[in-house]
């Protein structure tokens, strides 16, 4: 980088040197059957939520436990003023607790009544899909199955992983999920 650039030239540095790091030209970036979202693994299992329910993406914050709750209610947090229940993604869906440590995430989802914050193992940003990528509803099975069935309904292949599309809208909707009461 040039020390004599200017503010506006150092932008437009960085918007070129970011724009040689994106997968595909800028006109397949809203190409037909294109799909965009957030990766994040729970468990074993990679998936991936649309942008427009994520509302944002936190570190972990200070967790106070409540008690009369569902296991899977960690507690509440105050994010900027806002009381958030925290919730355990995979022992709500797999009946295990996740391990704390430093590479965890929490993704606020919006809900009616206010956001909610779940807990993600492992965070790995946008992912975008191609119909060409998208599994058969064979190899789409495994995703499905147990407190998953409800929430997935397409996968794709990329790379050496396969990727469900997992549905944080329909989760924020389910009876289970919003009654978070032991």
């Amino acid at each position: 980088m040039n020390l004599a650039m200017s503010p506006f030239e150092v932008l437009v540095d960085y918007e070129r040197r970011s724009l040689a790091h994106v997968a595909g030209l800028p006109e397949q970036l809203d190409a037909p059957g294109l799909w965009r979202g957030v990766g994040y693994r729970i468990g074993s299992r990679r998936l991936a939520s649309e942008f427009g329910e994520v509302r944002e993406i936190l570190t972990v914050p200070q967790i106070t436990p409540v008690p009369g709750t569902q296991p899977w209610m960690l507690g509440v947090a105050n994010v900027r003023g806002q009381l958030l229940p925290i919730v355990d993604m995979k022992q709500f869906l797999e009946g295990e607790r996740t391990v704390l440590h430093e590479s965890l995430r929490v993704l606020l989802v919006r809900q009616s009544g206010g956001d909610v914050a779940v807990l993600v193992d492992e965070l790995f940003g946008q992912r975008s899909f191609v119909e060409e990528q998208m599994l058969d509803d064979e190899a789409l099975q495994p995703f499905a199955q147990g407190r998953y069935a409800g929430f997935i309904d397409r996968a794709y292949h990329l790379g050496e992983h396969d990727w469900a599309v997992f549905s944080l809208d329909r989760l924020a909707r389910t009876p289970e999920f919003r009654q978070a009461a032991a």
